[in-house]
This record gives C-alpha cells, sequence and structure tokens, in this order.
C-alpha cells in the first residue's frame, strides 16, 4: 500500500519542529512527508532586531532546513490555497508555475503577516520587520538616510532624513527601536556633516504602556532606559495618515520622515481564508488536540491556528509566539503519529515561560517563570535564552561570536544594496496578496 501522506505548510517555528519530531517518530516506511515553503530556511525572528542593527548576520538566523530534515521533500513555493475536500493544496512554485499536492494528513503552520489597518498610506509607504530581507532592507534604508542627511543642503530635508518613526510597543517595535537608535547614535558620529542633536526617534503605540506583555514594573524600566536614550515614546496614540515624508498622529502632531517601520501585531496568513473552517480572531480554529473541527486530517498550529489556552482557562486561545509555536509543533507531530497509528491524541498544554526583551547596550528586560529582571542580569537571561531557543548548535555558535565581535569592536555603517531594485512594501516583501479566496 502507498505510504500516507504528510505535508506541512510553513517552516516557522512550528512547521519545522513538527517534521523534525516526526522524522524521529516515523520510521520512513510509514510515511512520506513533504513541507512547502518559500524559504530554504527556518528564520529565527525573534533576533531580526539584531540583524537590522548588524550585531549578527542574516546568516545567523536563518538556519538551513537541510541541517534539521533529513528525509523530508522540500518543495519551494507557496500555498496558494486549500480544497479539503478534495485533500489538495494549490502551490505556486519559486518560478511562478502552479500545480497541487495531495495530502493525507495537512499541517497548516502557515504562520502570520504584519498586521495592516485601514490607515492611508501605511501599505504603501511603511516599511516592515517580519522577514529576513526587511530586516536587511531596513539596515540599508537607515544607513541611506544618515548618506542621504549629510549630502543634503536644505535644513529641512536633513531633518526629515534624521528623524525615524516606529510604530507598536509590544516586544518587535520597542527592540526594533531600541537596536536601531543605537546604530544611528554610533554612526552618526562618523558622519562630520550631520548633527547628531538632530537624530530623532519617535516610538508610537495606541496602548497606555509599553510592552504591556512583561508586566508594568519591567515596561516602565524599559521607557525610563528608552528615554534616556532620547527615544521619543507616545502611548494611547495612532497614526490617522502617512505620506512619503510625513507621519500624522491621532494627538494631532505631524512628524517629518522619510522612515516608518511599522510593528503593530500581527494577523494570520490569508491561507487560512481559503479552508472551509471556522475561524477566532482571525485564526483557524482547532481542538486542543490541534485538529481542525469538521476537516478530516487537517491539524493547524502557531500563529495561523486558535489553539485552545488550557492554560489560561476557559475561552482562552495561545498567543502568536515562538515559545507556543516551538511547542506546538512538537506536540502536533505526537498527534499526527497517533491519528496515523489509531491511538489516542493528547491536548496541547503549555505554561507561558515569560518574555525577553533585549534593548542593546548591555540591557534588557525579561520575566522568566515570573521573576522580573532587568539591565545585565536581563541582559544575560535573554540572551541565553535565545542561544537555548536557537535550534542548531551551528547557529548558536554563529550568533554568539557575532555578539562578541560586536561587543569588542563595534559595528560597521556599510549599506550592503542587496534589496536595491525591489518594492519596499510590506504586501511586496511579505506576499500578502497571492492567496486564493476559495
Amino acid at each position: 500500500m502507498p505510504r500516507p501522506r504528510i505535508l506541512v505548510i510553513g517552516a516557522g517555528f512550528a512547521g519545522v519542529e513538527c517534521l523534525h519530531r516526526l522524522e524521529r517518530l516515523l520510521k520512513p516506511e510509514e510515511a512520506e512527508l513533504t513541507l512547502v515553503s518559500p524559504h530554504d530556511y527556518q528564520l529565527y525572528l525573534p533576533l531580526l532586531p539584531h540583524v537590522a542593527a548588524g550585531v549578527v548576520t542574516p546568516q545567523s538566523v536563518a538556519v538551513s532546513l537541510r541541517r534539521r530534515l533529513r528525509r523530508t521533500r522540500y518543495v519551494p513555493g507557496m500555498a496558494l490555497g486549500v480544497d479539503t475536500r478534495r485533500r489538495r493544496v494549490a502551490v505556486r512554485t519559486v518560478e511562478g508555475a502552479e500545480w497541487e499536492l495531495g495530502y493525507d494528513r495537512l499541517v497548516l503552520a502557515a504562520g502570520s503577516t504584519t498586521r495592516l489597518f485601514d490607515i492611508p498610506g501605511v501599505t504603501e509607504h511603511a516599511l516592515g520587520m517580519k522577514t529576513l530581507a526587511q530586516a536587511a532592507y531596513l539596515r540599508d534604508h537607515v544607513i541611506g538616510q544618515l548618506d542621504a542627511a549629510a549630502a543634503a543642503a536644505d535644513p529641512e530635508t536633513q531633518a526629515e532624513r534624521l528623524c525615524f518613526v516606529v510604530v507598536g510597543g509590544g516586544y518587535a517595535g520597542t527592540e526594533t527601536a531600541a537596536c536601531l537608535q543605537l546604530l544611528t547614535q554610533a554612526a552618526v558620529r562618523r558622519f562630520p556633516h550631520v548633527d547628531p542633536s538632530m537624530l530623532r526617534w519617535h516610538l508610537v503605540d495606541i496602548a497606555p504602556r509599553l510592552l504591556p506583555e512583561i508586566g508594568e514594573r519591567l515596561g516602565a524600566a524599559a521607557m525610563k532606559v528608552l528615554g534616556g536614550r532620547g527615544i521619543e515614546i507616545s502611548l494611547n496614540t495612532s497614526v490617522t495618515r502617512v505620506t512619503p515624508t510625513s507621519v500624522e498622529l491621532t494627538d494631532g502632531r505631524t512628524l517629518r520622515t522619510r522612515t516608518l517601520v511599522w510593528t503593530a501585531g500581527v494577523a494570520a496568513s490569508a491561507l487560512v481564508h481559503t479552508v472551509d473552517a471556522d475561524l477566532v480572531r482571525g485564526r483557524l480554529a482547532t481542538t486542543p488536540e490541534m485538529t481542525v473541527p469538521g476537516v478530516d486530517g487537517v491539524f493547524a498550529v502557531g500563529d495561523a491556528a486558535a489553539v485552545p489556552d488550557l492554560a489560561m482557562g476557559e475561552g482562552g486561545i495561545t498567543a502568536p509566539t515562538a515559545q507556543h509555536s516551538q511547542r506546538q509543533g512538537k506536540a502536533v507531530a505526537r498527534n499526527v503519529v497517533a491519528d496515523l497509528r489509531g491511538t489516542s491524541m493528547e491536548p496541547y498544554f503549555h505554561r507561558d515561560l515569560g518574555l525577553v526583551v533585549d534593548l542593546g547596550g548591555g540591557y534588557a528586560v525579561s520575566r522568566p517563570i515570573g521573576v522580573g529582571l532587568s539591565g545585565l542580569p536581563g541582559q544575560a537571561v535573554a540572551r541565553g535564552y535565545h542561544l537555548l531557543a536557537l535550534p542548531t548548535v551551528t547557529a548558536r555558535t554563529r550568533v554568539l561570536v557575532n555578539w562578541a565581535l560586536n561587543a569588542a569592536t563595534g559595528a560597521d555603517f556599510v549599506s550592503t544594496g542587496f534589496q536595491n531594485g525591489r518594492p519596499a512594501t510590506l504586501p511586496d516583501f511579505e506576499h500578502t496578496d497571492v492567496y486564493r479566496t476559495g
């Protein structure tokens, strides 16, 4: 008889952990494993701000799938739609060809994209921090603004180039603002025709507190540190309009800038809307065992899935974090094997181990297992957590060496030009407009 076909969509934390565990739990003759992803690497997303700031190299956070998955068939492309009745997935390869893949068990781990709101100009002019290409592009863009400011004869144009706005006061936005502000603060000393006092950084968030995920005390400590570095933090504030040279805020101010970094939350991959199943807060509803109700043979995990959070109690769903995605990937692999073998599946249960926010410059705020830490102890915990969470020894070694080199020698301020000539909008980078509607 033919081997059962297990198809996994997405090479993020959940998808790769699932396949890594399936390779260990299943013999080769028990199932055929296939992965669909546009990239042949697993991205360690939490360190993207370090890539944008030049603290670590892009290769350090892009873990080769071929190092982790030894017998999974890799299909380079994007899943466009799911036909659960026929058990087929439409795929567009990186070369543009379209074809279908059949499955007996499907694991949807398609991840998330940057959440966009109906705000004029955001889609056209904002930069993101969700992909490796975006981080590399943002670094080149920021250094390019310093170059342009040094060459500008008009003081108003120079001020626009030296003003940077980050929207989103969660850990992604806060780390991005912190790391890039340190980059520009160090870089501007190498630009003799730029007045360092003209450098402006703004962090804007609609929430009443910075870093609400990490607690009021640590959030306040982070605000104090960032404020001391010169970052202006505007809470209870949102964006009303964006143009190529300005950002208009709900408090009436208009910031003249050429740089808006948008990190205001995430939304599940649009692939979930092609599945004939219920959604919860825009994510695929699942059982505690991570199966999709009413759809045979389909599991959903990670940012694309509304997995019940049994640790929170009635009605809660797991947060879209790397921590949950990693653990759900391992748990769903066990359930896929149980489903194949006709044994009972186990519900997903995991207590949050806390968050870490590395602000650079020898400072971080961390809350491991409920214990609040800040300063150097917080940074030691944050970087230790990242080293342990990186999936291979090679990746850990590269990141550790990058951190050591940066601490010893400082950064270089080179615009690589790797992304020159490509469209820079959020949909262009994240391919959000390719999915089918049904």
